[in-house]
């Protein structure tokens, strides 16, 4: 236990921990000029508090290097290698049941409102944040400004996602520049961009919404979860054996379903029974050989909330370690 911890740490001290910028003149782009104007009036703030954000946010050249060059699919994520060690593991499922039964009426709550499963919500906090201990601490004004005003190939989803930082932080009242989170923007126990906490987050203990409540949190994902559609008693995925060390014989995707009698002829064998007629190929690369699920409508839903085969087969394999 003692050296999961120390991983886990040092994996959060490589994700989150870095310089904290470098003065930079924004008021001097005329892109941010813009951004002024248009939140000035559209959604009437006031200019000068507006210029007096801009004035103390700062440059952030390692945030900025992770969103420029030749981008690599899951190269923010992170490998399957990575999950393996830092979450995708025995330590890691023991944390994972002393979380279910400490927020067990909180997740049951969850299940009943929202007809999801909580197991689930509980692999998407520990994926997340590491069950609500790993938050970030980047100052949200100087990512989403750093990538938001310096070209990179996500720039206007970024400057979107700064308007909706102020307008979250009016709503409930924050000082936008104490706000922190990850290098991308995201906040709290489920690393949700302003635009997500917006609309799924809410109060669900009765003491007032917070991104960093863990209770209000595991509603937001119930919410989210229940909002897309989630099918509850349905498993994310399943998991397939077949002959070899690699599996090519198929594209794989989770953006892309097959004939589940396909997926049978090219010799994939499910653990478990799998009654569903078509299913999402999902492969995840070892070091040595790969692992292979067939994955339902419930995992496609997983990979809303982020883009990833990697991300979702670490929710889906917490979850079920739960179960076990």
């Amino acid at each position: 236990m003692k050296r999961f911890m120390i991983l886990l740490l040092l994996w959060h001290a490589f994700t989150f921990v870095h310089a904290q910028g470098t003065p930079y003149n924004y008021l001097s782009k005329p892109n941010v000029q813009r951004f002024i104007a248009m939140m000035h009036h559209r959604y009437g703030f006031s200019i000068k508090s507006l210029e007096k954000t801009f004035r103390h946010a700062r440059y952030d050249k390692e945030t900025l290097a992770r969103y420029t060059g030749h981008f690599k699919p899951g190269s923010t994520v992170g490998t399957w290698e990575r999950f393996k060690l830092h979450i995708v593991n025995k330590p890691s499922f023991r944390i994972a049941r002393d979380f279910k039964r400490k927020y067990a009426h909180t997740l049951h709550k969850a299940e009943k409102r929202f007809g999801v499963d909580g197991d689930c919500i509980v692999g998407f906090l520990g994926v997340e944040s590491g069950f609500g201990k790993f938050t970030g601490d980047y100052r949200l004004i100087d990512a989403l400004s750093t990538l938001a005003f310096h070209p990179n190939r996500k720039e206007h989803f970024f400057r979107n996602e700064l308007k909706h930082l102020f307008l979250f932080a009016r709503e409930h009242g924050y000082a936008i520049e104490t706000l922190k989170g990850s290098f991308a923007g995201a906040m709290g126990c489920v690393q949700q961009l302003p635009s997500v906490a917006r609309r799924f987050h809410f109060d669900f203990d009765g003491d007032g919404a917070s991104v960093w409540d863990i209770d209000d949190c595991i509603g937001s994902i119930a919410k989210f979860m229940h909002t897309h559609g989630w099918k509850k008693g349905m498993p994310a995925a399943v998991e397939a054996t077949f002959d070899g060390k690699r599996f090519r014989k198929l594209k794989s995707s989770f953006r892309r379903s097959y004939p589940t009698t396909t997926l049978l002829r090219s010799g994939l064998k499910p653990t478990q029974p799998f009654p569903y007629p078509r299913a999402y190929l999902l492969r995840v690369s070892g070091k040595v050989r790969d692992r292979v699920f067939l994955g339902t409508p419930n995992f496609r839903i997983l990979t809303r909330y982020n883009p990833s085969t990697n991300y979702g087969v670490a929710i889906h394999l917490i979850a079920a370690s739960l179960k076990d």
